[in-house]
């Protein structure tokens, strides 16, 4: 079964891709690797002894994606390709708009020139906005976001949603992500952000292995425990077993599926901090600094409908999460130029 995943090299992309070669299937990847290394690409077929397909390209490209569309026999498709930094969509939401509503246009119309009927879309929490009580589940309002990230990812929902109602005959499942952290537990893949990091963990990583000299944390005023924002933070090879269970499970099967991906459970960023100086084994610096706009006090997810009707929960613990992404990021302290 070939697999179309756009944004194949990216963080959840690559890690997505081995455990599709790791479940029998054939992974395809697009990427224009404006945000990912083609060292990526090596590293998947170093962990997994298979040769992959990699088509470099834009997915607001409809020619180059219906080329990749005839040359393959392509089944499915899930879609990561987006740009994904809160602050900056808020510094540039055009070009947040443009990559991620138009570029999802577009590949939903090369899907529908090719006939293939399911897909499978990297949606966001950030669709809930600021949520007036937790655990959220996926009955829960969406659409009042506060960034041009989280209305980016709204918008493509509302599109997809309209796209099943005229085609009802498609399989189409909007997977609602938390916060990923953690990389591949050989250390060999993990997340490794263009420029400063926009997440969390990326950067706490960073200030630990000494390439900077502090975290920022945005507020400690909140109304949460220690006053810092508190996620539901889950680990990334728990994420991409959710999309192996999404397609095995709905992939072919008509219908709009919509799961929340997480873990149910909420840590604050001072938590993430201490386990992750545990895991390194020394003190992370950080420094509190004024809310950031944008930000929520907290979200985490209700996973019982992903659990009922997939058969997926996330079983990796915050110390898995903090002392694989050490792993990673001590034996790769420049990332993927290492």
């Amino acid at each position: 079964m070939e697999i179309l995943v756009t944004g194949g090299l990216g963080y959840i992309g690559s890690h997505t891709c081995v455990q599709l070669i790791e479940a029998g299937m054939t992974p395809v990847v697009v990427d224009n690797l404006c945000n990912s290394d083609p060292e990526v690409l090596n590293r998947i077929e170093h962990l997994t002894g298979a040769k992959v397909a990699f088509c470099q390209g834009d997915i607001r490209d409809e020619a180059f994606l219906d080329s990749v569309f005839s040359n393959h026999n392509i089944q499915s498709v899930i879609h990561f390709a987006g740009l994904k930094a809160v602050g900056e969509s808020v510094e540039q939401p055009l070009a947040y708009y443009d990559n991620n509503v138009n570029g999802s246009l577009v590949l939903a119309r090369s899907m529908h020139k090719a006939g293939v009927k399911s897909l499978i879309f990297s949606s966001s929490a950030t669709v809930y906005g600021d949520p007036e009580t937790v655990p959220l589940t996926e009955d829960a309002p969406t659409g009042a976001t506060t960034n041009p990230y989280g209305r980016s990812k709204y918008m493509v929902e509302q599109c997809l949603t309209d796209l099943f109602k005229a085609a009802p005959d498609w399989s189409i499942t909007l997977l609602r992500y938390f916060n990923p952290v953690g990389a591949h537990p050989s250390g060999t893949m993990g997340e490794d952000p263009q420029g400063i990091p926009n997440n969390l963990m990326p950067f706490i990583a960073q200030v630990a292995v000494g390439r900077r000299d502090k975290l920022s944390v945005f507020g400690d005023d909140y109304p949460t425990p220690d006053g810092t924002g508190v996620r539901d933070y889950i680990h990334v090879m728990d994420l991409a077993d959710g999309h192996i269970a999404a397609l095995k499970t709905v992939g072919e099967q008509a219908g709009l599926h919509i799961y929340n991906l997480g873990t149910g459970q909420g840590s604050s960023v001072l938590d993430m901090v201490k386990a992750f100086s545990l895991a390194c084994g020394h003190s992370v610096a950080y420094e509190i600094c004024p809310r950031r706009s944008g930000d929520i006090a907290a979200c985490w997810a209700s996973t019982e409908k992903a659990e009922k009707e997939l058969g997926w929960k996330a079983s990796r613990s915050v110390e898995e999460m903090t002392s694989d992404t050490w792993r990673w990021q001590s034996g790769n302290p420049n990332g993927y130029q290492s």
